[in-house]
């Protein structure tokens, strides 16, 4: 029997995936669970997935740490919760299961938010291995390595793992975007089981869309360009489940819209005509006028729905009848169509905060570890301060990324639609499909809210633009832009990649 070489070995159980992977968990680790720890200060939200859940703010000084701390601890009831959820959200699984968690390991009435942190930690380290894989499969090595020491650098970033001990749900969102694109990859290479991956493609995006109300329009979305999913395989039975499939998430996405509290709708609408349509308005009395709201309420341009004096009561009958109830997101994109130069101040103002992934305004340290109010971690952090840095800041530019981008991939598309290779065709709609969720972020966040905590709102699109770039550049350096790559006669055994492996097939 032949000797397995030294490199073979150390490929086999060290493959790309398994590196990127085991790079980002350590860091990771690192960041949230060796001191100082490493989080997220509240900034006035957490209290939507507090009570419902079962847990309140125990600190005697909670308040005077808004934006400046993070605060791991909070108490847990022991006796009858009154509190309702304040909103629907799939947030909701991992606090209750970090809570069973903290009482089944730790203590019944202390939480400690470093068990939500785990479950994150591991979910999102499976994340990154199947998107690597599904990038690295059947690519030399050597280029699978390269690929994922640019994944650690970039998904290893305390910028995205330190919203891990926090309660907002940019931690679902982030983990539930990359297993969609990493599934959608590993169909597309047909890697390990197709009905498998198909679950996991659409239990996340399940899970995506209904992580918070604004993105509703992600099921959606996913719905209509996942119809190419339906074409991969020429079996009823699969055609039928996953066409059964798309409906239920296009219902999912209308669910999440219709379930949104009244509360968040006046908040949201109230935030998208102060700081939104009038706050760029040559005449905002006008402006109110063709909306057919009196033009005395042009006084609340610019104001925040939050501000502790106001001149008029924001949750008044006044605002409801005359206010709130002339307008909504229908009308108010109507009026950004209609008024073009509006339209590019505002998407260029979201341009600025939509490459920024730790938002500027909450700390990251204990009030106990002796840091400045806000103080903000530079561990690991070299991608994120780059990309804030270095990112053009404005709408022109994600417009040319978008179309360099689908340029680079329609090559290959129209050449496997001509050889009518459907699940080789399904690569280009995945990534078309990712930067529409990117730009709905953005849409929602300016038409639903203004530029209202903006570079928060605009999680999604930092995170969709970062997933799509890194393919772009990981297929540039596995020269397979322009390649078909040839499909499977059967599916493949589970093995890393290898150099000895071949499997493209570049056309003219």
């Amino acid at each position: 029997m032949q000797e397995a070489r030294p490199e073979r070995v150390w490929i086999r159980y060290a493959s790309p995936a398994v590196m990127a992977a085991a790079g980002v968990f350590l860091i990771t680790l690192f960041a949230l669970f060796v001191p100082p720890y490493i989080g997220m200060a509240d900034n006035g939200d957490y209290f939507r997935s507090l009570y419902g859940n079962g847990l309140y703010f125990n600190a005697p000084d909670y308040n005077s740490q808004y934006l400046g701390y993070f605060v791991k601890n909070y108490g847990i009831f022991q006796y009858y919760n009154e509190n309702g959820a304040a909103l629907f959200s799939s947030q909701s699984l991992f606090i209750k299961l970090a809570i069973w968690l903290n009482q089944l390991l730790y203590h019944p009435q202390l939480f400690d938010i470093r068990f939500q942190a785990a479950i994150y930690t591991v979910l999102y380290t499976m994340a990154v291995y199947l998107l690597i894989e599904g990038i690295t499969w059947r690519l030399p090595a050597k280029r699978g390595y390269i690929i994922a020491g640019i994944a650690i650098f970039l998904f290893g970033d305390t910028g995205y793992t330190a919203y891990f001990n926090s309660f907002f749900s940019e931690s679902v969102v982030l983990i539930t975007s990359m297993l969609v694109f990493a599934s959608g990859l590993l169909l597309y290479r047909k890697r390990y089981n197709d009905y498998v991956l198909l679950g996991l493609f659409f239990i996340s995006t399940i899970i995506l869309t209904t992580s918070k109300q604004q993105n509703a329009p992600v099921g959606i979305l996913i719905s209509m360009l996942g119809v190419f999913l339906v074409l991969i395989r020429r079996e009823r039975t699969f055609r039928a489940i996953t066409a059964s499939l798309l409906v239920l998430l296009f219902a999912v996405g209308v669910g999440t819209y219709v379930l949104i509290p009244k509360e968040f709708v006046n908040i949201n609408k109230y935030h998208a005509m102060t700081r939104g349509v009038l706050m760029d308005s040559v005449n905002p009395e006008k402006t109110l006028e063709s909306f057919g709201i009196d033009k005395q309420f042009a006084i609340l341009n610019q104001s925040i729905y939050y501000n502790p004096y106001t001149t008029v009561d924001v949750d008044s009958e006044l605002l409801e009848n005359e206010f709130y109830s002339r307008y909504g997101f229908g009308s108010i994109l109507d009026y950004y169509i209609t008024h073009p130069d509006q339209a590019g101040k505002m998407l260029n103002l979201a341009a600025k905060s939509g490459f920024t992934i730790r938002p500027p305004a909450m700390g990251n340290y204990e009030k106990s570890v002796g840091k400045p109010f806000g103080a903000q971690t530079k561990f690991f952090s070299g991608y994120s301060l780059m990309k804030d840095a270095l990112a053009p800041k404005t709408f022109g530019f994600v417009v040319i990324w978008m179309i360099i981008v689908i340029g680079l991939y329609t090559p290959s598309f129209v050449t496997a639609w001509k050889l009518r290779e459907m699940r080789r065709c399904f690569r280009l709609p995945l990534v078309v499909m990712m930067m529409l969720i990117g730009i709905s972020g953005i849409a929602v966040s300016i038409i639903g809210a203004g530029d209202a905590d903006l570079s928060k709102h605009e999680f999604l699109f930092t995170a969709t633009f970062d997933l799509v770039s890194f393919l772009a550049v990981a297929d540039i350096l596995g020269r397979r832009l322009w390649a078909v790559e040839q499909e499977p006669a059967q599916a493949p055994e589970m093995q890393p990649s290898v150099p000895e492996q071949k499997g493209l097939t570049l056309q003219a």
